[in-house]
């Protein structure tokens, strides 16, 4: 590193030794640097340079002065079963930086080896899964949507065995916090009350601060009603792009409200209401329409965690946070995608119908608002063409327009606010598996190539059309499993 303009920190491990192990990352063989995200490190205060400095790092050969590996342990609901278990079983917390803006960063070793928390795994990451996340955090950070992000990846000759054999790969996942709710599960039900207390004030120390001041219930009360809207906003704007999450277990809810750990992720093709990204899920219990319910489903297992240390009524009035901040967001989300400026009473209507109406007729979630946007510019057309029977979008399109009369903004400062709202771009499956296919005969330039498209998903990027094309048969409902 050279010209660096942060300080490390190891704030995590002022909380008790029962939430972490020391482990050294096993190291992976002939590694190569994949992508280096070096406008996330200038924001992070420092300069990589020559990007192969950074192999060791990320291979688990080599660790910076400072560092000082631990894996985080936590519990959880996994499908809505508590599992005592959990923890770290493939990661590493290298250490805490500050960087010149402020903003804390946890640098996370993903695919570092063996923990005592792996159970049965083998704490190795293959490229496949690797390049999934990498690319779809930045995705997500491109959407403006809170969420974890990816440093820089490397991948390795050592072979990994899943439902084949696959190749290792490891990232480094950086973000303002990895405490997840699970660490709070874990606190409450293995450690007691005053280690819930510690957790709590180290959270708020680090990332609520402006709550300090306050009186210890008040404190407690008002902290837990901003981790609950925090979720409730994020999974609103999941629901505005689209996106699903796939693994919506309690010990993949960030208590910053970030999106957290991408394993069987989705964005919608064709709209299905329904649809379930993750095909281990038999029950469809995380499926697209099930997100906001798990999500509150989520904040109740933090309540329940958070109990012994708060009184009743602050703890219920907080969850009741949640579906008040999910509906004014939801609904506030769905006028901007619609160019809704103004409020009308039937507006929920329009929008519950239009979600119907797509769902019936499979029409293509992403491009069908992307071409709603464009509708002055480029008329009907585009989004008729979404549509195998053209009567259904001009009914629709009919009711629209006598709901735009209602609007007081002209028609290109209208197109110019929703096109900032409906992406062209997002990471569709099939674009991320021909990446893979690519980087698995060792050409890493196509993913370097939808990286840079999906930083600016809401420009219109003439030169990259490609990208935006609706999926082939082949690359509808891939089959995306838990296995990485």
């Amino acid at each position: 590193m050279s010209s660096n303009e942060f300080r490390v920190e190891h704030r995590y491990l002022e909380l008790p030794d029962s939430f972490y192990t020391r482990v050294q990352p096993s190291p992976l063989k002939d590694a190569n640097m994949v992508c280096f995200n070096h406008k996330l490190a200038e924001q992070m205060g420092f300069h990589a340079g020559d990007e192969s400095n950074w192999i060791g790092v990320g291979a688990g050969s080599e660790l910076l002065e400072g560092m000082d590996p631990v894996a985080m342990k936590y519990t959880g609901h996994q499908f809505g079963v508590y599992n005592p278990e959990l923890g770290d079983g493939r990661g590493l917390l290298l250490w805490e930086t500050v960087g010149p803006d402020g903003r804390r960063w946890d640098w996370h070793l993903k695919g570092a080896g063996m923990t005592p928390y792996s159970r049965f795994g083998d704490g190795r990451a293959v490229l496949r899964s690797t390049i999934r996340e990498y690319l779809c955090s930045e995705a997500m950070h491109g959407l403006g949507i809170p969420t974890t992000r990816a440093l820089f990846m490397v991948s390795a000759k050592d072979p990994v065995r899943r439902e084949s054999i696959e190749t290792a790969a490891a990232l480094v996942r950086v973000a303002q916090s990895h405490i997840r709710f699970g660490h709070f599960e874990f606190a409450a039900h293995h450690e007691g009350p005053e280690t819930v207390k510690t957790l709590i004030e180290h959270v708020i120390a680090l990332h609520f601060p402006h709550l300090i001041g306050l009186p210890d219930d008040e404190r407690y009360t008002r902290w837990f009603e901003e981790v609950v809207e925090h979720t409730a906003r994020m999974i609103a704007d999941w629901q505005a792009v689209g996106f699903c999450h796939g693994v919506m277990n309690s010990d993949n809810m960030s208590i910053i409200g970030d999106t957290f750990d991408y394993g069987p992720f989705a964005f919608l093709d064709d709209f299905d209401a329904g649809y379930i990204c993750n095909h281990t899920d038999q029950s469809g219990r995380y499926a697209y329409n099930r997100q906001p319910q798990m999500g509150f489903e989520n904040c109740r297992f933090l309540a329940t965690a958070l109990l012994p240390v708060m009184e009743e009524d602050g703890v219920r009035r907080a969850l009741r946070r949640y579906e008040v901040t999910y509906n004014e967001r939801f609904l506030q989300n769905m006028r901007d995608k619609l160019g809704l400026a103004n409020e009308d009473s039937d507006d929920l209507n329009l929008i519950m119908d239009t979600f119907s109406m797509l769902h019936e007729h499979q029409v293509d979630f992403t491009a069908f608002f992307r071409s709603l946007s464009r509708l002055h510019s480029k008329g009907y057309g585009p989004v008729r063409d979404l549509f195998v029977d053209r009567s259904v979008a001009d009914q629709w399109l009919e009711r629209y327009e006598e709901r735009l009369l209602n609007e007081s903004r002209a028609h290109d400062e209208r197109e110019y606010a929703m096109c900032k709202v409906n992406p062209k771009y997002v990471l569709r499956n099939y674009l991320a598996q021909q990446v893979i296919q690519e980087a698995q005969n060792g050409d890493y330039e196509p993913m370097k190539s939808l990286l840079k498209v999906l930083e600016r998903p809401y420009d219109e990027q003439p030169e990259d059309e490609a990208y935006a094309a609706l999926p082939p048969d082949w690359g509808k409902h891939l089959n995306i499993s838990c296995s990485s």
